[in-house]
């Protein structure tokens, strides 16, 4: 079963990205048990929302507006939900490295996409990005160039 809200997110993915991301989320998705549903809680971010993350306290992010890879459309972070009374309501969210967990990990990179939780610095377990080898200075140079895509009204950078 599907999550119409990461499915609205996913469509705010780089268009580079957007059709293969919506093809792994589905195969991912239907890999989980009947009671366990993956949901993106975020993909897209726009630089404000970026900031108030940044500003927030205890820290969740080291990177301000234009230095995640989110605002440029290229990353998403998960959380599990579970349907714990088996009513079809996934109420509860899980962040927990659980083997639910570690199945949507390994699959999402054996796919290719780099995983916050292998980082050393600053560890981000629900993060994963495919970047195609161009860090947030590169992409913000881009966008900034108008070496730009625009799709839903939002400016991505040209890959």
């Amino acid at each position: 079963m599907q999550d119409n809200l990461t499915i609205d997110r996913i469509y705010k993915a780089h268009p580079k990205i957007k059709e293969e991301l919506l093809s792994l989320y589905l195969q991912c998705n239907n890999m989980l048990p009947k009671n366990v549903r993956l949901r993106f809680a975020y993909v897209f971010r726009s630089p404000e929302e970026q900031h108030a993350l940044f500003l927030k306290r205890p820290k969740v992010t080291n990177a301000d507006s234009w230095q995640s890879i989110h605002n440029y459309g290229l990353a998403f972070d998960i959380v599990i939900l579970y349907d714990k009374d088996g009513n079809g309501t996934f109420e509860t969210a899980s962040w927990d490295n659980n083997e639910h967990w570690k199945m949507v990990v390994s699959f999402f990179k054996s796919k290719g996409y780099e995983w916050g939780g292998d980082w050393k610095k600053f560890k981000d377990a629900p993060h994963f990005q495919k970047d195609f080898g161009f860090d947030w200075k590169t992409l913000k140079q881009r966008v900034d160039r108008e070496i730009t895509l625009i799709d839903n009204g939002i400016t991505y950078p040209k890959i």
